[in-house]
C-alpha cells in the first residue's frame, strides 16, 4: 500500500519530479561515462606498453635510470649467465641503451641508440627489419612520431655520433630501413633502434646490455643479484598515478553533480512535508503510525532515484555503449606524455561499474530523502489535520 501510494504521488508531482530524477540521472549517465573512459585508457595504455616494452618485467644494469641520460654511459654490464639462457631460448631479449647525436637536415638532436636482437620474440618491436645491413652503414628502425619529429623516411640517411669508451667520439652514417607505427612513445620519440651485434661494437661493450626484458609469465632466475628486477606493475607506476589522480577529478565532478540532484529531492521532500501537513493528519487519523508516514515520503524520495536510473537506462545505455562502440577520439596533436595511447580510447564499461553507481545513488538518495521527514516524528494527528506543526 505505501509503495502504490508513493507512486502515485510522485507522477502526480508531474513536472517537479521528472525535473529531479532527470539532474541525478545525469550525475549517473557522466559518472559511468567519464570511469569507464579512465578504465579503458589504463587497460588500453597497460596492455601496449606490456606488449612493446616492459614484457612479463625488466631486469636492469643497477645504474641505469631512463630518466636520466647521464647514467647511460656507465649504466651496462655483462649478460648474468642465468639470463644467457632465457635469451637463448627465445624468452628473453637483451637491450643495450647508449647515447648519441644524430644530424638530420643538418641539424643536430640528442637521441638514444638502443640494441636489439633482430631476431628476438619478447617484445612487439619489428626488429625483424634491422637483419642484414652493409658494414659502412647501421640499419635504423624509427617510430612514426620520431620521423615526423626528424623529417626522415624509409631510405633515408643520417649521421650518428657517439662516443666510445676512451672518451673519443666516432660517428657513421645510419639508413632507416622501416618505420613503425606504435602507440608507445617511449619506444618512439628520440630512440633509434639498432641491431644489437652492431651497437655492441660500435661502443666496445661486446656481450654487455643495459636491461633484458623478460617474455610473459617468465620469473627472473635467482643469480641476477646485482641486477635490479622491474615487475611490470612497477614499470606502470606512473600510468597507476595518473589514472588514481583523474579518478580524484571525476569524483568531485561527481560529487557536485549528485549534490545538485539530492538538493533538489531534499528540497522537493520539504515543500512536500509543509504543504501536506493535512494529508497526514488525515493518513494518521485513518490509522497510519508516525513511522509509517515517515516511511512513506523516505520512499518517495527514493523513488526519484529509481526513476532516474530508469531515465539513465533509457537515454544512457545506448550513448554509452555507442561511445564504447566507435571509441573516443584523441587530438592529433597528443603526444601521450610517455604513456601508450591511440587514436582513439574505446571504454570498458561492466556490470559491477553500472550497478555500483546506480546503488550508491539511490542509498545516498535514501539518505537525503529521510532526512526531512524527521519533522514528522513529533507530529501530532490533530495538529496536522489544522495545518500545522507541533
Amino acid at each position: 500500500m505505501l509503495l502504490k501510494l508513493a507512486v502515485k504521488n510522485i507522477l502526480g508531482a508531474g513536472l517537479r519530479s521528472w525535473l529531479s530524477a532527470f539532474v541525478i540521472s545525469l550525475a549517473l549517465v557522466i559518472v559511468v561515462w567519464n570511469q569507464g573512459i579512465l578504465i579503458g585508457f589504463d587497460r588500453q595504455a597497460s596492455k601496449d606498453m606490456v606488449d612493446a616494452e616492459y614484457g612479463g618485467g625488466q631486469v636492469w644494469q643497477p645504474a641505469y635510470d631512463p630518466q636520466d641520460l647521464l647514467t647511460f654511459e656507465f649504466a651496462h654490464g655483462p649478460v648474468p649467465e642465468a639470463l644467457e639462457g632465457l635469451i637463448a631460448e627465445g624468452r628473453a631479449t637483451a637491450i643495450l641503451v647508449a647515447q648519441a647525436s644524430i644530424y638530420p637536415n643538418g641539424r643536430m638532436r640528442t637521441v638514444v641508440l638502443k640494441g636489439i636482437d633482430p631476431l628476438q620474440k619478447t617484445v612487439v618491436i619489428p626488429s625483424s627489419s634491422l637483419a642484414g645491413g652493409v658494414e659502412d652503414e647501421v640499419p635504423v628502425l624509427l617510430g612514426n612520431r620520431m620521423a615526423k619529429a626528424t623529417g626522415l623516411s624509409q631510405g633515408d640517411t643520417v649521421t650518428i655520433r657517439w662516443r666510445e669508451p676512451g672518451g673519443s667520439f666516432n660517428a657513421l652514417d645510419g639508413r632507416i630501413v622501416a618505420l613503425m607505427t606504435t602507440t608507445v612513445p617511449t619506444i618512439d620519440l628520440n630512440i633509434l633502434w639498432v641491431p644489437l651485434d652492431r651497437l655492441r661494437a660500435m661502443t666496445r661493450l661486446e656481450g654487455e646490455a643495459t636491461y633484458i626484458v623478460l617474455s610473459p609469465a617468465v620469473t627472473p632466475p635467482a643469480g641476477v643479484e646485482n641486477w635490479v628486477f622491474k615487475s611490470p606493475d612497477d614499470l606502470l607506476q606512473d600510468i597507476r598515478q595518473l589514472y588514481k589522480t583523474k579518478s580524484i577529478g571525476r569524483n568531485i565532478m561527481f560529487v557536485l553533480l549528485l549534490s545538485l540532484g539530492m538538493l533538489a529531492v531534499f528540497d522537493t521532500q520539504v515543500l512536500s512535508i509543509f504543504r501536506r501537513r493535512k494529508e497526514m493528519g488525515t493518513l494518521m487519523a485513518l490509522g497510519f503510525t508516525r513511522g509509517m508516514v515517515i516511511r512513506l515520503f523516505t520512499l518517495e524520495g527514493t523513488l526519484h532515484g529509481v526513476l532516474a536510473a530508469i531515465l539513465g537506462a533509457i537515454y544512457g545505455l545506448p550513448l554509452l555503449f555507442y561511445v564504447k562502440k566507435i571509441g573516443f577520439a584523441i587530438p592529433q596533436n597528443w603526444e601521450g606524455f610517455g604513456f601508450a595511447l591511440g587514436d582513439k580510447i574505446f571504454p570498458v564499461y561492466g556490470a559491477g561499474l553500472i550497478l555500483g553507481t546506480t546503488a550508491l545513488v539511490l542509498a545516498v538518495t535514501a539518505v537525503v530523502s529521510f532526512l526531512p521527514t524527521r519533522k514528522i516524528a513529533k507530529l501530532k494527528a490533530t495538529d496536522a489535520l489544522r495545518g500545522r506543526f507541533s
